[in-house]
């Protein structure tokens, strides 16, 4: 296995073309952003990340030791402002659940009470299935037709007087 000195440097190469002065470019600017970032810090990030270390291998961050306390302030303010507006439309949603609900109770309510009725008057109760015969018995009948239409057929005529007398 190879032995590690006490500092090793290696070198990144950027050929050119345009992926690679892209990617140059965007290096230059991420650290220009933040200056005391370095590109060895950038490297062992990718680095970690490409790996897919875990978290817990990972030596200590340095971002979250460099990290003023202000925008850590501001994080949870906004942490804590999300958390608010969550909250909101959990319980506007509840409530209108609860408000259906409610709506749904005194119409059962009313129901109950229409039946209790009923059946002191001494009617029948009906149960849903009988509901739906009686709201089919009571639609209108369809129009008959006035003059059925004649059959000139003598085979059709004869057959019919023996279906009627069967």
């Amino acid at each position: 296995m190879f032995q590690w000195s006490k500092k090793v440097v290696k070198s990144v190469t950027f050929n050119p073309g345009v992926a690679d002065e892209s990617l140059l470019d965007l290096v230059e600017r991420y650290l220009e952003e933040d200056p005391e970032k370095t590109f060895s810090d950038l490297c062992k990030e990718a680095l970690w990340q490409a790996l897919c270390v875990p978290d817990s291998v990972k030596p200590g961050s340095k971002v979250a030791e460099n990290a003023p306390v202000g925008s850590i302030e501001q994080q949870v303010a906004e942490l804590r402002r999300q958390m608010a507006d969550l909250e909101e439309r959990f319980f506007a949603k509840e409530s209108n659940r609860l408000d259906m609900m409610e709506r749904h109770m005194m119409q059962l309510s009313q129901q109950i009470a229409q039946l209790a009725v009923s059946a002191h008057q001494g009617g029948t109760i009906p149960t849903p299935n009988e509901s739906k015969v009686v709201a089919e018995a009571a639609k209108p009948a369809p129009p008959t037709p006035k003059n059925p239409p004649q059959e000139d057929d003598p085979v059709i005529s004869r057959i019919s007087q023996f279906v009627e007398d069967f």
